[in-house]
């Protein structure tokens, strides 16, 4: 208790020192409220409902889980509208001859000028943007660059003028992809925490259904006096309402606590916490927390140059490479040809534009909707299990999609290529759709974190910009079978990279992520290459031969088994010690 007492003086937090001392107790022991008289009634019943009840929280915690579920929702939709406006603007601009180079290359051009911003400018402005500004000024500022050059976008009159106003667009979608997650962990309790993080997957991928069925309504809007192309027009302007909404929004949402005490606002964050928890106790608890997490962060980043360690550590190497496989991976496994492209695609295969555009709908209504299992089966099944499990059906489907444009049928050309995506769809979404996010937020250690965030989601919009900018290039000189036939051997490529140098990381502490990353790069490969005969005999001749354990923890079954809070109170107890070393 005497350092409790220190720490509230140090801080300024004498007022609360009674809170603080309860909190202290909670986090080194988290059953003592059963024990001890020193709790209310009501502390002794909200402490333990955090873990009988997990799912009960405040209002305004909801309240910002909605706002941020909102802001994935821009995101998706900031992606998505661009592919039925695609099928009109072109010709309008005199870029629409389907054999002409040089137009394919500058509809790609346009289509990708979001993510070039991102992966060249924006996603290295969200370190600064966070540092000086905060989580919720970050977000207001990335949503409102989100409306006003979604707006800007439909008032252009040529090609340039269109990929000018998309290339504006990236800064509102690169440091919002990195910076709602971390302002989502940071607000939310143990517990719930992967849970709430794993839902900007989702409801980016609700944004991107949410897209493809605007594109659809507003097909049917003719033209008016002296205004050209109206309709796709208002499709890219429409994306940017959502995120006015978000605008508002986050003028009534709180802080993050983590940030404000960053910058030594105790105070503040105590209030915010308090806004967010049902008891004061909790929030002094979690206050502790923090302050300690942030003074063992301080302690490791001293005298050390971070980015040069994120690569000539091992540890902290193996991990940014696994990283970059994941964030790769999801690029290149070729949803985003299908998420940008699918109305064309559809349209290629004899679809009707109306009916090209439903069938989008149709495939972002699936990517969603699938996706929503994955809150459960990413931490059921493990990351890198998903991801061994869905490419070789991804590939499956890419061959099945590009195939089909072979049939001399109308019909089984479209019913072949409906199959093909929507099957995709269904894969994906469990596996290379969540994973990727989630795996690199867990995979650095906690001084070279956001260092190591920023190389993973510039990683992804690079290779982004890259698959957006080259597949009308792509299946103009391949033809649709071997444009799809490209992309499914990359999910055959990814799947042996995955193998090799994707590591689980599946319900393990930090302790023992350091264990994980730390098992050298060559034994890792040989590990993966010993499981494919122990696939074959489990999942192909039905036999039940002795699982490889290459890592080893102390009380691994313990771990596997302990849930999301247990989990959190262990890492903290961890940096404890770390701090005080």
């Amino acid at each position: 208790m005497a350092d409790v007492e220190v720490f509230a003086q140090e801080r300024g937090l004498t007022h609360l020192l009674p809170e603080l001392k309860q909190g202290a107790l909670v986090a080194q022991d988290p059953t003592c409220h059963n024990r001890l008289d020193i709790f209310s009634g009501e502390d002794k019943r909200i402490l333990t409902e955090e873990v009988t009840h997990k799912w009960r929280q405040t209002p305004m915690l909801y309240y910002m889980v909605v706002m941020s579920s909102l802001a994935a929702a821009v995101q998706g939709m900031d992606e998505g509208v661009i592919n039925g406006a695609q099928i009109i603007y072109p010709t309008q601009f005199g870029i629409g001859d389907p054999t002409s180079k040089r137009d394919s290359w500058l509809v790609g051009l346009i289509n990708s000028a979001p993510y070039l911003c991102c992966s060249t400018i924006s996603c290295w402005l969200t370190h600064p943007l966070n540092h000086y500004l905060g989580r919720k000024k970050t977000i207001f500022l990335t949503c409102m660059i989100s409306f006003l050059t979604c707006i800007w976008s439909g008032l252009t009159n040529t090609w340039w003028h269109l990929f000018i106003a998309r290339f504006f667009l990236g800064f509102g979608i690169g440091p919002k992809s990195a910076t709602v997650p971390v302002y989502t962990a940071e607000c939310s309790p143990a517990p719930i925490r992967g849970a709430l993080v794993m839902m900007w997957q989702m409801w980016t991928a609700f944004g991107l259904a949410l897209g493809d069925l605007i594109d659809l309504a507003f097909y049917f809007i003719p033209d008016t006096p002296g205004v050209t192309g109206l309709n796709w027009r208002l499709m890219l302007g429409s994306a940017g309402i959502p995120g006015l909404i978000v605008c508002v929004q986050v003028l009534f949402a709180p802080e993050s606590p983590r940030w404000l005490i960053s910058k030594g606002r105790y105070e503040d964050a105590f209030n915010e916490l308090c806004r967010l928890r049902f008891s004061r106790v909790q929030a002094a608890r979690d206050l502790y927390y923090i302050h300690v997490l942030l003074e063992a962060e301080n302690e490791m980043k001293k005298g050390r140059n971070r980015v040069v360690e994120m690569f000539t550590i091992p540890r902290n190497r193996h991990a940014a490479l696994a990283s970059w496989v994941v964030m790769f991976g999801q690029q290149f496994c070729g949803v985003n040809v299908i998420a940008y492209y699918s109305s064309t695609i559809f349209v290629d295969s004899g679809f009707t534009q109306v009916s090209a555009m439903a069938s989008s709908f149709g495939f972002g209504a699936l990517n969603w909707l699938f996706a929503i299992p994955a809150i459960f089966t990413i931490d059921t099944f493990g990351r890198r299990n998903l991801l061994l499990f869905t490419f070789p059906c991804m590939a499956i489907c890419l061959l099945i999609t590009g195939f089909s444009f072979l049939s001399t049928s109308e019909t089984g050309r479209v019913v072949g290529v409906s199959i093909g995506i929507y099957l995709y769809a269904i894969f994906y979404s469990p596996g290379e759709g969540p994973v990727p996010f989630t795996y690199s937020a867990e995979a650095f250690p906690l001084y070279i974190r956001d260092i190591g965030m920023s190389f993973a989601t510039a990683t992804l919009w690079f290779w982004n910009f890259v698959l957006s900018i080259t597949w009308p290039s792509l299946i103009l000189a391949f033809k649709p079978q071997g444009a799809f036939g490209w992309y499914a051997a990359w999910c055959c490529i990814l799947w042996v990279l995955v193998l090799l140098f994707v590591r689980e990381t599946k319900g393990k502490t930090l302790e023992e992520l350091d264990q994980i990353f730390a098992v050298p790069l060559g034994a890792h490969a040989a590990y993966g290459m010993r499981q494919i005969p122990y696939g074959v005999k489990k999942f192909v001749l039905f036999q039940n031969p002795v699982p490889e354990q290459i890592y080893e923890f102390e009380s691994e079954s313990e771990v596997s088994n302990t849930g999301g809070e247990e989990k959190a109170r262990r890492e903290v107890k961890e940096d404890l010690g770390k701090a005080n070393a």
